[in-house]
C-alpha cells in the first residue's frame, strides 16, 4: 500500500509540476480533508504534545539526578568515614533530586532507628536492606513516569496514521465515484488526505520510540549506580557493627 500511494504521489506533482510547478497549501489540504482524517491529525498531535512533555520532563529530571548525585557521593562519603550518621542524613536531605541520596538516607534513616532504640524489632542490617530494596523500587518508579506512555505513543501513532490514510482511499474512491472519472484530479484530495496522515503518524512514533530506548538505558544505569550503592551502604553497615561488637566486648 505505501509503495502505491508513493507512485500516485510521484503522479500527482508530476502532474502539478506541468501546471506551473508544485504549490502545497496547508490550510486548503486541511479544509478539504474529512473530518474524520481531521480527527486523527489532531489526536496524533495531541499525542505528539503529551510526548515532548514528557521528554523535556524526563531529561531535567535525569539531568538534574546526575548532577546532584555526583555532587552527593563525595561528601556522603566523607561523612561516611568520619563516622558521622547524623551529617550523612543531612547532606543527604540537601540534594533531593539525587537518585543516590533517595536511596542512601533511607538505609541510613532504618539504621539509626536500630541502634537508638531497642524496642525495634528485627537485625538492624536486615532491615537496612530492605529500606534500601523499597527506595530503590521507589526511585525506579519515579524515574520511569511517563516513559512508558512513549513505548505507547511510539507503538500505536503509526497505526493511527494508517487508520488515517485509510479514510483518504476510502475518500479518493468516493470522489470517483461520484466525479464517474478515475483522473488523477478525482483522487488527489483522498491521497493528500492518505499520504499528510501517514507522514504524521511517523512525524509522531519516530521520536517517541527513540527517546524511550535513550531513557530506557538511562534509567538502567541509574538502578545500577543505586544498587552498588546500597551494596556498599550495607558493607558499612556491617563494618559498623562489628565495630561496635568488639568494643562492647572489651
Amino acid at each position: 500500500m505505501f509503495l502505491q500511494l508513493q507512485v500516485l504521489a510521484f503522479l500527482l506533482l508530476q502532474e502539478a509540476a506541468g501546471a506551473g510547478g508544485p504549490q502545497w497549501d496547508p490550510r486548503s489540504l486541511w479544509n478539504q480533508m474529512a473530518p474524520l482524517a481531521k480527527s486523527v491529525v489532531i489526536t496524533m498531535f495531541i499525542m505528539s504534545a503529551w510526548s515532548i512533555g514528557v521528554m523535556i520532563d524526563r531529561v531535567m529530571a535525569f539531568n538534574a539526578a546526575r548532577k546532584q548525585s555526583r555532587q552527593f557521593a563525595p561528601a556522603v562519603a566523607g561523612a561516611l568515614r568520619e563516622g558521622k550518621l547524623d551529617e550523612a542524613v543531612k547532606i543527604a536531605d540537601r540534594y533531593k533530586k539525587s537518585h543516590l541520596a533517595k536511596v542512601v538516607v533511607a538505609g541510613l534513616q532504618e539504621f539509626q532507628a536500630h541502634q537508638l532504640s531497642s524496642e525495634i524489632p528485627g537485625e538492624e542490617i536486615e532491615a537496612s536492606k530492605r529500606a534500601l530494596e523499597r527506595a530503590e523500587a521507589i526511585v525506579h518508579a519515579e524515574l520511569k513516569r511517563g516513559v512508558s506512555g512513549l513505548a505507547t505513543i511510539g507503538s500505536t501513532a503509526p497505526f493511527v496514521g494508517l487508520f488515517g490514510t485509510v479514510v483518504g482511499i476510502i475518500n479518493a474512491f468516493k470522489s470517483i465515484a461520484s466525479e464517474k472519472s478515475t483522473g488523477l484530479g478525482a483522487v488527489s484530495g483522498g491521497i493528500s488526505e492518505a499520504l499528510v496522515t501517514t507522514a504524521v503518524g511517523l512525524f509522531v512514533a519516530i521520536p517517541a520510540v527513540w527517546m524511550f530506548n535513550y531513557f530506557t538505558g538511562r534509567i538502567e544505569a541509574f538502578d545500577v549506580e543505586m544498587g552498588n550503592s546500597s551494596s556498599e551502604l550495607v558493607d558499612y553497615f556491617l563494618k559498623r557493627s562489628q565495630q561496635r561488637t568488639a568494643a562492647a566486648r572489651k
